[in-house]
């Protein structure tokens, strides 16, 4: 209940959220892969292998972070989290899965690979996904070792990240603590619209 009542709280705040993306270009942002397709962020990559990082230009520690996605059937594409603003998002940071779970090719993965989960750390709840075609509305909160995932209104992954750190001592990207936040694109035409930024005061050292 501690943990609900925190995020209910954090939501809240979201309301002084900043957009991050206007809608026209991809300013803040550097990278590849992406393209600004009738007001949206679009992976347009047919790159087959290794992913096509877009990265915020500022870094962040503690925040609420709050997007639309929609994916394509099968899609696939993950949102990074305190990236270095190189490498692979999902071990030099930390990666959330955006994909379409509901896929039979998806079947037989590990469930710390479907959507909303801490990319090889930690499994989210399932069955919060739209119908393919629909957009979602996700929203990712880190405060310190904090983390929630909450989709279209259900929180489906909490997480402590020092104890996942304790856990996977050969991660590097979950003992990070900041940095940019990264659209990883697959070569999949995922879409993200209005995503908007509200900074939450930094951790006491």
């Amino acid at each position: 209940m501690k943990h609900i009542a925190l995020v209910g709280l954090m939501i809240s705040a979201s309301l002084q959220a900043e957009p991050i993306f206007n809608g026209k270009d991809l300013t803040g942002w550097k990278g590849v892969g992406h393209e600004v397709i009738d007001g949206k962020i679009v992976c347009t990559s047919d790159k087959k292998e290794g992913a096509c990082n877009l990265y915020t230009e500022k870094q962040y520690e503690n925040f609420i972070f709050d997007f639309e996605f929609k994916v394509p059937p099968a899609g696939n594409s993950g949102i990074g989290i305190h990236s270095t603003g190189d490498g692979d998002a999902a071990y030099e940071a930390m990666e959330i899965q955006v994909l379409d779970s509901s896929d039979a090719s998806y079947k037989d993965i590990d469930p710390i690979q479907h959507h909303g989960a801490i990319y090889k750390l930690q499994a989210a709840e399932q069955g919060f996904l739209k119908p393919v075609g629909e957009w979602n509305k996700q929203t990712i909160i880190v405060s310190g070792p904090h983390m929630f995932i909450i989709l279209n209104g259900k929180l489906i992954n909490r997480a402590n990240l020092d104890e996942l750190a304790a856990k996977h001592p050969e991660h590097k990207g979950v003992k990070r603590r900041s940095g940019h936040i990264v659209i990883c694109g697959h070569s999949d035409p995922v879409e993200f619209r209005n995503l908007n930024v509200e900074e939450l005061p930094a951790t006491s050292k």
